[in-house]
């Protein structure tokens, strides 16, 4: 279950959208939320510190006493500081923001985010500047999405963390997206991966395969999301190697999506 979430914070406006998302999340799963902040060596500690303090206690009013919330403060760049933490502290899911733009204009996604897709091993949710948690989790916009290239999953715990957000949707419906060449069938091995993969989840989940004929992924993706408008949450796995998502590949889409992007990590542990 769902019980630590860290939201790294460097107090810009994308900042403040996903620690929104991380405090609504936190208080619906009764799980334990940490803000961090990580403060360069080089910067003002002391102004660092008086922000993070004016940033909890305003978290604290907006969500109420049953957001178990503390704030943290290291010095040090955010992959080292994040790493030495869940080493320490332990975690279950990061929440990140993205800076950008709505529609199919190139979201510019924070560089911090960039790096802590590519080098955290906790599944991440990258929450664009644009969405609110009140579109996220209203009726309208219940669809989740779980793009796959229908590999078999090396750990059986990646998908447990999309199942407990889904969770605290409102009445969600799953579709595993598979995308690939016209004329072509998936081998015997796809087919127990997505049969898998369908009933894999609580049976009160209504789960579904979807197949989107496409020769290039994203494109093929971007192109059923135009036909879904109520989409509320994309997922995709992220590999170490050899898969058709592997980290480099989850950060292009983290580039161009308007939707918050639920980042599942499969690679080596």
């Amino acid at each position: 279950m769902l019980s630590s979430i860290i939201a790294p914070v460097d107090f810009s406006n994308e900042a403040g959208t996903s620690l929104k998302f991380a405090a609504e999340i936190a208080k619906r799963a009764s799980a334990k939320l940490t803000i961090i902040h990580a403060n360069p060596a080089d910067e003002n500690e002391a102004e660092a510190k008086q922000k993070l303090s004016q940033l909890l206690a305003t978290t604290q009013d907006n969500f109420g006493a049953d957001l178990r919330c503390e704030a943290q403060i290291v010095t040090g760049d955010i992959i080292s500081v994040l790493t030495s933490w869940i080493k320490r502290e332990g975690g279950d899911l990061i929440v990140m923001g993205t800076k950008g733009a709505s529609g199919l204009k190139k979201i510019f996604i924070g560089s911090n985010t960039m790096k802590v897709i590519g080098s955290i091993k906790l599944p991440i949710l990258v929450i664009p500047e644009t969405v609110r948690f009140e579109e996220f989790n209203r009726n309208g916009k219940n669809r989740v999405i779980l793009a796959t290239d229908l590999e078999e999953l090396e750990h059986e715990t990646t998908l447990d963390i999309l199942e407990d957000i889904t969770s605290l949707m409102i009445e969600p419906r799953l579709r595993i997206v598979n995308v690939r060449p016209k004329n072509t069938k998936l081998n015997f091995q796809q087919g127990l991966v997505r049969k898998a993969l369908v009933s894999g989840f609580n049976h009160s989940l209504e789960t579904e395969p979807v197949t989107v004929f496409s020769n290039k992924v994203l494109e093929g993706i971007n192109f059923y999301l135009s036909k879904n408008s109520d989409t509320g949450l994309i997922a995709m796995v992220a590999r170490d190697s050899g898969g058709l998502f592997p980290h480099h590949f989850t950060q292009d889409m983290a580039s161009i999506t308007h939707y918050p992007l639920l980042v599942l990590n499969d690679s080596k542990k």
